[in-house]
């Protein structure tokens, strides 16, 4: 089920651009920093708190950016933006942005290899999440903890 936080929409009012986050986690204090750091006129935040529920709720809402908690229920983040690019290399979904909150930082190596196209790692503070889910809007790559390459089977 898609949970939907639209807040200071004022009627009329276009100088910010309109846009829906889609947020999965079933943490209620992740959810509250994602709205307090994001939620501006203009931009829905429409949550579901299972990974399993995230394709169905890019289809229906096609949102400008994905925000994955690493903990949600039995199929977390990575699990998910891994079926999300599987999906969108098929065609069966637009490609999208995706970004993915980690726990720690040897989590990062994880976020790497899903194809996120960026990640914080916890704690969160409004002003890094802020900075992350904007630079990933303008298709940036936003990144937290070590540069390492990414390898592939086959190195």
């Amino acid at each position: 089920m898609v949970t939907e936080s639209r807040r200071g929409i004022v009627p009329g009012v276009s100088e910010h651009p309109r846009r829906t986050i889609l947020l999965a986690t079933d943490s209620d204090t992740v959810r509250d920093e994602v709205e307090a750091a994001l939620s501006e006129p203009g931009t829905t935040i429409a949550r579901v708190r299972s990974g399993q529920e995230v394709l169905g709720a890019v289809h229906e809402l096609q949102p400008d950016l994905v925000v994955l908690d690493l903990q949600i229920g039995n199929m977390g983040g990575v699990a998910t933006c891994l079926g999300l690019r599987n999906e969108e290399s098929f065609g069966r979904v637009d490609v999208q942005k995706v970004m993915i909150l980690l726990d720690r930082v040897a989590d990062v190596f994880l976020a790497r290899r899903a194809g996120a196209d960026g990640w914080l790692i916890k704690p969160l503070d409004a002003l890094r999440l802020r900075r992350a889910a904007e630079a990933v809007l303008r298709g940036e790559q936003h990144t937290e903890g070590p540069e390492a390459p990414v390898l592939t089977p086959a190195e």
